[in-house]
């Protein structure tokens, strides 16, 4: 029988769904190797230092949650469905959840950073124009949830918490009113 051709698309995939199942932790070129049934070298051929997989795998579990999310947005409540779309991906992918969002970045300084590469304007304008309320207000409002939610979901997916979908959603209903009372409160003054 030919040997099959180990890609690095191979290897990122055999990554990510050790990654996926068992963690980051089990990300090591013999796991890859044993996954892919082959012997170590094919993997070190693409991966001479694990700093390179982990981007490789970092990027591929972002268009994996971008999917994810997308699936799981109503467009008519794009908004809240955001927010209860993030609890569930980190309640049913905790190991990717804390793979993509617990991670160290040293791309961020600031909460603006943050919200400047967690978000788009298209959305804040989708929230400006359905809330009716100005695009600086739409981002402050997006950042706020934004935050509250990563909260949530990181509980969710750092704990074996089993904590009833009707209460957490309840909670970022609840956060959410607040955040939009507040920021029209402001506006009012």
């Amino acid at each position: 029988m030919p040997k099959q051709k180990i890609t690095r698309e191979m290897v990122i995939e055999a990554a990510f769904d050790i990654a996926r199942r068992e963690g980051m932790e089990k990300v090591i070129v013999k796991n890859i190797a044993d996954k892919l049934g082959c012997s170590v070298q094919p993997i070190y051929s693409y991966c001479s230092n694990m700093e390179g997989l982990k981007a490789a795998l970092t990027e591929r579990t972002g268009t994996f949650m971008k999917e994810y999310l997308a699936a799981h947005i109503e467009k008519k409540d794009y908004f809240r469905s955001m927010g209860r779309a993030q609890l569930r991906f980190a309640r049913e992918e905790p190991q990717l959840f804390q793979l993509y969002f617990l991670r160290r970045r040293s791309d961020i300084h600031s909460l603006q950073e943050l919200y400047s590469k967690e978000s788009s304007r298209e959305v804040a304008k989708f929230i400006s124009d359905t809330l009716q309320i100005t695009m600086a207000q739409a981002e402050q409002l997006h950042l706020h949830m934004i935050i509250y939610t990563m909260g949530i979901a990181s509980i969710l997916a750092t704990s074996c918490s089993h904590i009833p979908e009707e209460e957490l959603m309840t909670q970022l209903e609840t956060a959410c009113d607040a955040f939009l009372a507040e920021i029209r409160r402001k506006n009012n003054e």
